[in-house]
C-alpha cells in the first residue's frame, strides 16, 4: 500500500497556515486536477488527494486529530470511527464550505449552479432582530407595562405584500417559466458547459407585475414606527428577553417578518443588592446597639420589616429575612434579604460618654481582654 503524503505538503503550505491559506489553496489545486478539466493521467488521483488532505486541515477538530497522530488516526479500525474517505471517491458538491461548481463558475467566468444555488423565489421568513431595553430595579422586581418605540417594516395593507395594484396585474415570468432561473450553455475548449443563473427578467421572482401598488410603490410593505406596550414579568432579570413576534426583519417574497427580542437592562439600585432572586442589603447600626441588643425597622423590596438584632452581635455578622426576596418569574416562589450588619464605632465622643466608657473600661480589667487572650496564643 503506498504511503500518503502529508496533507501540508499535498496542498502547498506550512503547518501554522490558517484557513485561508488553506481554502486559496485548495481552490488552485482543484482548478488544476479536477477530472472534467484535467484530462492527463494521474489527475483524478492527484484531486481526490487534495480534496482529501483540505477535508482534514480545514476541519479544526480532524486537524487537531491530524497534527498529533498523523495518517494513523484516519485509518480503518481507528478510534474516530474508522477512515473518512473510505469508498469515498470525488464529488462536484464541494467540501467544508467550498462548492467545486462555485470554482467553475470563477474559472470559466459563470459556470454551472448548483440546485442549492438556484433563487429562493419562495415565501421566506425575515430575520430575528435584537433591542436592548432599560428598566428600573424596582421596575424588575415588580413588574410593569412599559412603551417601546420601534421601528419595522409592515406587510402594506392594500396589496397584501404582493407590490401590485390588483391580482390581475400579477403574471407569470415568460422567460424562466415562474422558476425565478434560467439556463444558458457555454462552448468551451473542455466541452459544453450548462450554467444557471438569476432571470434577469423578473430578478429571481417569477413574477412581472403590470402596475404597481399605489400605497407602496410596489415593494409590498411599508416602514412604520409605533409605540408597543410590553409587560415585563415580575422578577425579571438583567440579560431575560421578551419576544415581539412578528417586529423583526421584513420577510422575503411575502413571508412573515422575523421576531423582535427585547433585552432587559436593569439600573442599579441605591442600597439593593440583587443576586439571583436574592437581595442583599448592608445595614449601619451603633456599636452600643450591635453590644445590647435592639429592634430596628429595616427596609425590603416590599417595605419594611421589623428585625431583632441580638445582643452581643459581632462585625460583618449576616441575618436573613426568609422570604422576602424576589419572587421568580416562573415558580412564583420568593427568595430571602440578607442583612449585612454594619457596625459603627463612633469618632468622636463628649466628655460624658468618654467618662462613661472609662467606667466600663476599668470596671472590665478583672476580665481578660480579647488582645490578651489574641497575645497569648502567641506566647505557647
Amino acid at each position: 500500500m503506498a504511503t500518503k503524503r502529508d496533507y501540508y505538503e499535498v496542498l502547498g503550505i506550512k503547518k501554522g497556515a490558517s484557513k485561508d491559506e488553506i481554502k486559496s489553496a485548495y481552490r488552485k489545486l482543484a482548478k488544476k486536477y479536477h477530472p472534467d478539466i484535467n484530462h492527463e493521467p494521474g489527475a483524478e488521483e492527484k484531486f481526490k488527494e487534495v480534496q482529501e488532505a483540505y477535508d482534514v486541515l480545514y476541519d479544526d477538530n480532524k486537524r487537531q486529530t491530524y497534527d498529533q497522530f498523523g495518517h494513523a488516526a484516519f485509518e480503518q479500525g481507528a478510534s474516530q470511527g474508522g477512515n473518512p474517505f473510505q469508498g469515498g471517491g470525488f464529488s462536484s458538491q464541494g467540501f467544508g464550505d467550498i462548492n467545486i461548481n462555485d470554482i467553475f463558475s470563477s474559472f470559466f467566468g459563470g459556470g454551472a449552479r448548483t440546485r442549492s444555488g438556484r433563487p429562493n423565489n419562495g415565501p421566506r421568513r425575515g430575520d430575528d432582530t435584537l433591542m436592548r431595553v432599560r428598566i428600573s430595579f424596582m421596575d424588575a422586581i415588580m413588574g410593569k407595562r412599559i412603551k417601546v418605540g420601534i421601528t419595522y417594516d409592515e406587510t402594506c395593507s392594500k396589496c397584501g405584500g404582493t407590490g401590485a395594484s390588483s391580482p390581475s396585474a400579477i403574471h407569470t415570468c415568460s422567460r424562466c417559466g415562474g422558476r425565478g432561473y434560467i439556463k444558458t450553455q457555454q462552448r468551451t475548449l473542455f466541452g459544453i458547459m450548462e450554467s444557471e443563473s438569476v432571470c434577469p427578467t423578473c430578478g429571481g421572482k417569477g413574477k412581472i407585475i403590470d402596475s404597481s401598488c399605489d400605497a407602496c410603490g410596489g415593494k409590498g410593505y411599508t416602514r412604520v414606527k409605533r409605540d408597543v406596550e410590553v409587560n415585563v414579568p415580575a422578577g425579571i432579570n438583567a440579560g431575560q428577553q421578551i419576544r415581539l413576534q412578528g417586529k423583526g426583519e421584513r420577510g422575503i417574497n411575502g413571508g412573515p417578518n422575523g421576531d423582535l427580542y427585547l433585552e432587559i437592562v436593569i439600573s442599579e439600585h441605591e442600597f439593593f443588592r440583587r443576586d439571583g432572586n436574592d437581595i442583599h442589603l448592608d445595614v449601619p447600626i451603633s456599636f452600643i446597639d450591635a453590644t445590647l441588643g435592639t429592634s430596628i425597622d429595616v427596609p425590603t423590596v416590599y417595605g419594611e420589616v421589623e428585625v431583632k438584632i441580638p445582643a452581643g452581635t459581632q462585625p460583618n455578622q449576616i441575618l436573613k429575612l426568609r422570604g422576602k426576596g424576589i419572587k421568580d418569574m416562573r415558580t412564583g416562589s420568593p427568595g430571602n434579604e440578607y442583612i449585612h450588619l454594619d457596625i459603627k464605632t463612633p469618632t468622636s465622643l463628649s466628655k460624658e460618654q468618654k467618662a462613661l466608657l472609662m467606667e466600663f473600661k476599668e470596671r472590665s480589667k478583672k476580665d481578660e481582654s480579647y488582645f490578651e487572650k489574641f497575645k497569648r496564643v502567641f506566647r505557647k
